[in-house]
């Protein structure tokens, strides 16, 4: 049974919602696509990508998964300061679990804590604004924010 849809958010661009409540703890997705070197990733970013934009989500053994490329809803998920979800990482494989219950309708959220080649320059940093809107946002995507 599907737990998620994809739709539009009022956060930015795309979201991914629960489509029934969700229990905290619970395991809703896995984030998939085509796996590679990070090398070849920062190359594929420079060459087809938007600035400020990426599917692309680093393992800890410095490759990275490209969800343009083979990828599923959960390259729609959003960053949130406050979210409601977190990444679990397991051999070459990401799954979203949910940190707290979430009502039928409510979009799901991860923290991206993102980083960039050149912390000090601010247009990239620009790049990164969180539009998230929580009482506590950082208003960065930027893991150096945190």
């Amino acid at each position: 049974m599907r737990r998620v849809i994809v739709r539009r958010s009022l956060v930015h661009g795309k979201g991914v919602f629960a489509i029934h409540a969700l229990a905290a703890g619970e395991r809703v997705l896995e984030y998939k696509g085509e796996i590679m070197p990070w090398r070849v990733a920062v190359h594929r970013h420079r060459r087809e990508g938007v600035a400020g934009h990426t599917f692309f989500f680093g393992l800890s053994d410095g490759r990275v998964i490209d969800g343009s490329r083979g990828g599923n809803s959960a390259r729609w998920l959003n960053h949130a300061c406050a979210p409601n979800c977190e990444t679990i990482e397991d051999g070459n494989r990401i799954f979203i679990h949910t940190l707290r219950p979430i009502d039928a309708g409510e979009e799901l959220f991860i923290e991206y804590l993102l980083a960039i080649d050149d912390p000090s320059d601010e247009e990239a940093r620009a790049q990164y604004a969180c539009r998230c809107a929580a009482d506590n946002c950082r208003q960065s995507m930027l893991a150096d924010a945190a």
